[in-house]
């Protein structure tokens, strides 16, 4: 299983994409262990139709108080989000919950592609260009996570 230490932006996708799966292909979830056990938890926190595991939601928490404070002290993260928040701010009232959050919008942007591409369809340009600044943001909190942000400097 990806790790929330390694790379919390990527154990978050990973998660959201297993669930997917699981409710997909539920006749798989016996395959692996790993399956499984995601599989049971899904059963006990009563998400199969919808919705996202606690260790997802409880993840991607952990990345939105880390957005807040580097929101609040770093002149440069701040110039990003304020350049990204209008494609966000887009989707966010194109889905059923326009209230989400910006991070959480970053996830369902990225996500969202990368079930586009799997079914091999075309991106544009403009999502293209927003996916990429999405990206640089979920990856400066993925590695000011890593570095325990709190604890030290902010990552280049």
């Amino acid at each position: 299983m990806k790790s929330k230490k390694e790379n919390i932006a990527e154990y978050i996708l990973y998660l959201w994409q297993i669930e997917d799966y699981l409710r997909a292909f539920p006749q798989n979830a016996e395959a692996t262990p790993e399956l499984h056990e995601l599989n049971e938890m899904m059963h006990r926190e009563g998400i199969l139709e919808g919705g996202h595991l606690a260790l997802a939601t409880n993840a991607l928490s952990e990345v939105e108080e880390l957005h807040a404070q580097i929101l609040d002290e770093d002149a440069m993260y701040r110039a990003a989000m304020i350049r990204l928040r209008p494609a966000l701010n887009l989707l966010k009232a194109k889905t059923d919950r326009p209230t989400m959050s910006d991070i959480e919008a970053c996830f369902v942007l990225l996500y969202q592609i990368m079930m586009l591409r799997l079914q091999k369809k075309e991106i544009t340009p403009e999502t293209a260009d927003v996916q990429q600044r999405a990206t640089q943001v979920l990856t400066f909190l993925s590695k000011a996570y890593l570095a325990g942000y709190r604890d030290s400097e902010i990552p280049e």
